[in-house]
């Protein structure tokens, strides 16, 4: 069994990974995923595209580089509670990636004695980002780019389905426009419950997918792909902390449903 992240991400998930040798490149398998992981020399391709009918993608950490502004945004909350939130940026990612409790739990419990409900200070949070958004400098993922333009050229159905509201949203898609060529987005107020939950993600099928449509999804957390598994849409991971870190990694020759 290979020790390399997206392995350890694939156990946790309850799959089995290996990691296989090919002549010039490595790839990555379980029950669910088989990715293979091109040298950074290989040609930027997606011939895998025309497998499917619609793409699913995640926003925050997949195509554009808002962690670091949401983890400043908490680290400001908790400093105006008297509390150092003194983690480095992969602890943050573990904690906000593993679950839909998990900032929560780590974070309250520190500035409990403000007698205020995580909502309330969420809801704080969620307006310090909002300052951050404006006044920094927001950016897309590595390969998100070249991505999108292949994605754009194929013609094929995309829909971005976030946590995230339809202010930040908007923000986000004015700071980069290449992100309005992608014509459907279901942002956190149409649906229920935010991921791990599938909802979202039903969301977009019952507005999107036709039947015989074959549908795969991006992620870059384990609660995003608990999500995307819970629809029934075949999941693809790409971390920012594994060896797969961008779309320019990763060139999908083949998944199998399980």
């Amino acid at each position: 069994m290979s020790n390399s992240p997206l392995s350890r991400i694939i156990d946790r998930l309850g799959r089995c990974g290996e990691m296989v040798d090919a002549v010039d490149s490595k790839s990555a398998s379980s029950n669910g995923v088989l990715v293979r992981v091109q040298s950074p020399a290989k040609v930027f391709s997606m011939k895998w595209i025309q497998n499917y009918d619609l793409i699913l993608l995640d926003m925050d950490g997949l195509l554009v580089d808002t962690e670091r502004l949401h983890f400043a945004a908490y680290q400001a909350l908790a400093k105006r509670y008297g509390y150092e939130l003194s983690w480095d940026m992969d602890q943050y990612l573990k904690v906000a990636h593993s679950s839909a409790e998990g900032l929560k739990e780590a974070i309250h419990p520190h500035i409990s004695a403000t007698q205020k409900e995580w909502s309330q200070l969420y809801e704080e949070k969620k307006a310090i980002y909002l300052d951050l958004l404006h006044k920094g400098t927001v950016a897309l993922m590595p390969g998100v780019k070249e991505f999108l333009s292949e994605l754009f050229r194929s013609g094929k159905k995309s829909c971005v389905v976030t946590n995230s509201p339809k202010e930040q949203v908007d923000v986000i898609r004015k700071a980069l426009p290449i992100l309005e060529g992608i014509p459907n987005w279901v942002t956190r107020e149409v649906y229920e419950r935010p991921k791990p939950a599938p909802d979202g993600y039903l969301k977009a099928l019952d507005l999107l997918a036709v039947d015989g449509d074959r549908v795969v999804g991006f992620e870059d957390s384990l609660k995003g792909i608990e999500a995307l598994e819970g629809a029934g849409v075949e999941a693809v991971l790409v971390s920012p902390t594994s060896p797969y870190k961008t779309f320019q990694d990763i060139s999908i020759q083949h998944i199998h449903k399980k």
